[in-house]
């Protein structure tokens, strides 16, 4: 070993090390008890990803760890509706919470309800999409625009906009999720009908557009013809579609697409608080992150490449989204939504 003797060798010392390891000096991860994690045995985790998606990172951990991944997956609006009646009874079943809805989670996060947690590859993760004391951390990125069936909507004919939706040539073919069961829609129509106004969903409500609950059930209208357009669409489910053979075709829209992280967070007073933190760690480590884009979703770390074929996140036009007004006016958005298309 050398000894620095004098201040400024150990000055130079330290230069060296944070250019030579970049990142070596700004950040040191928080620890993981995997022992404690293995006594505790199983975690509970509630989300609204896809279920395959879902069940595949559920099986990776237990396959790796031994760790039981006690599943509870639906929409986003759903899976927050049923922790949150149970937070307001006082009983904590899940462990670890992952859901659609970014405005949600940064309440429940400024209302306590989270264990800050900085793990393992926390410093690859944009600031954008984390919260800065580890109470949040994206898991992955939903993109949403639009989508059309390629065989039944040639190029010519194709949306370039949110507003083309209203287009009268478009009657009778669209079809779009609701806001109430998902929370990635609720995001959509509380941007839109700021920017566009309600004008544009009543719009959409005279072009007869077909409301369904949840994504899944939008790709499953648009693959099959039945209404060839998508006025909002998860591009995961459009990829999946596309690897089975189906000419579905993204539009991102110029007025700016979506990009909206999908928050993971650890619950305080857990029953399996170990097994949280190693299976929050384990979402954002290599095996995970690079499953996202094999099923069409982004990645939460920026090292980790787009979806084959899919433009850099970089290279997308963006809608901003005002996530706390959104918080504030979600039941109102509700209302109005539900009331265009009763």
């Amino acid at each position: 070993m050398i000894r620095l003797r004098h201040k400024t060798a150990a000055l130079a010392a330290i230069a060296w090390l944070a250019l030579a390891v970049p990142g070596a000096l700004a950040f040191t991860p928080d620890p993981v008890d995997m022992a404690a994690a293995k006594r505790e045995g199983s975690v509970s985790w509630y989300t609204s990803a896809p279920i395959a998606t879902a069940q595949k990172i559920a099986d990776l951990f237990q396959a790796k760890t031994g760790i039981k991944v006690e599943l509870f997956r639906s929409g986003g609006e759903a899976v927050l509706r049923r922790f949150m009646e149970e937070n307001a009874a006082g009983r904590v079943e899940a462990d670890v919470l992952t859901t659609s809805d970014p405005a949600a989670m940064a309440k429940l996060a400024a209302a306590g309800t989270f264990v800050p947690f900085k793990p393992v590859n926390f410093d690859k993760i944009p600031a954008e999409v984390k919260d800065p004391e580890g109470r949040t951390i994206a898991q992955r990125l939903n993109v949403l625009a639009i989508a059309v069936l390629g065989d039944k909507v040639p190029p010519a004919a194709r949306p370039k906009t949110w507003s083309d939706l209203t287009k009268p040539q478009y009657k009778g073919m669209l079809v779009m999720p609701d806001p109430s069961f998902t929370a990635l829609q609720l995001i959509c129509v509380a941007t839109l009908s700021q920017k566009l106004g309600w004008g544009f969903y009543k719009g959409l409500e005279r072009n007869d557009i077909m409301i369904v609950q949840s994504h899944q059930q939008v790709e499953d209208m648009v693959s099959r013809g039945e209404r060839p357009i998508a006025a909002e669409e998860a591009d995961n489910y459009a990829d999946a579609d596309r690897k089975a053979g189906h000419n579905i075709v993204t539009i991102y829209p110029s007025e700016g697409a979506f990009a909206i992280p999908a928050p993971t967070a650890i619950i305080k007073g857990a029953a399996h608080p170990n097994a949280a933190k190693a299976f929050a760690q384990f979402m954002i480590g290599d095996e995970v992150q690079n499953l996202f884009p094999k099923k069409g979703n982004y990645a939460a770390r920026a090292d980790i490449p787009p979806p084959a074929g899919n433009p850099k996140l970089a290279d997308l036009k963006l809608m901003p989204v005002d996530y706390a007004a959104i918080e504030k006016d979600a039941v109102k958005v509700k209302e109005k939504f539900a009331e265009i298309f009763q």
